[in-house]
This record gives structure tokens, sequence and C-alpha cells, in this order.
């Protein structure tokens, strides 16, 4: 597995990949001790598309994801990556989107256990009442993220 951190707006990202997909993307709450960086060409991709979407020049990604999870959290992400860039659905709405109507609460769970953020834009899923709702990274990085997508 390879490892690269990414200097973007909202923090240090971290990267996993092996060659053939993407593993993860996370915001490190803390910078990490050495600045890994990788030659893998994904990566390098990756980089190239973050650079593009936190710019503003780039409104979806694509990149070959293998993120790790359950059935459920599978088709959780899978729907994540259906939301169009600008635009929110609620908990709720997301949980109508993948036939489980009544699984709100599992819902948030799998949105809050997405092991490629941004890329798969749970940040994009907010409370039924119009509220931003919870966020791995916290709430400001979750506003962050949605204005960007608005400007």
């Amino acid at each position: 597995m390879n490892i690269h951190y990414y200097a973007s707006p909202v923090g240090i990202l971290e990267i996993k990949a092996d060659d053939q997909a993407i593993a993860g993307l996370r915001l490190l709450k803390n910078p990490p001790d050495s600045r890994q960086t990788s030659s893998n060409p994904l990566i390098k991709e990756t980089c190239v598309q973050l650079d593009e979407y936190f710019a503003g020049k780039r409104q979806t990604f694509d990149l070959p994801l293998s993120p790790q999870g359950t059935d459920f959290q599978q088709t959780v992400w899978k729907q994540l990556q259906e939301i169009p860039y600008g635009q929110t659905i609620s908990y709720s709405q997301l949980a109508k989107a993948i036939r489980h109507p009544k699984a709100c609460r599992a819902v948030g769970s799998a949105n809050g256990k997405n092991p490629i953020a941004i890329i798969i834009p749970c940040h994009r899923v907010i409370a039924s009442d119009g509220g931003l709702g919870g966020y791995a990274y916290g709430i400001d990085v979750k506003k962050r993220l949605l204005d960007l997508e608005k400007r």
C-alpha cells in the first residue's frame, strides 16, 4: 500500500492506494511526523484531480476506488457518488434511494465510516431539517467543502 500526504485547503489528507485503486482518503487531525510522498501514478492522478476540485475546476472524480466495508456500507458509498456536485440530500433521502427507507441511522453510520472522503462525497448528506448534521472531520470542514461546491 502506497501512502501520500496532500496539503489541501481543509488540512492534510492522507491518500492510500495500491497499483489498482484508491483505498483511502482521510483528513488527518494532526500533521504526520514525516511527509511521505509516493511515485505511484494513481496517487499522482488523485493529487491532480484534488487540485482541480479545490480550484473549482472539477466536479466529479474519475479514479478507480476500492473502499473496504460491508455490503450495506458499499451500497451507501456507491449511492453517495450519485449526489451531484454542489447539491445535498438528507440521510432520509439517502436511505430511500438505497431502498431501505427506515435505515436512516444505519445510513448515517455508514456515511461516517466512508474511507474515501471527498472523492466519495459524504459531506453532501445533511439533516432533514436542513442542518448540516454530523461529519467525521467536523462541521467546519463539512461547511467549507459545501461552500466550495456552491461558489
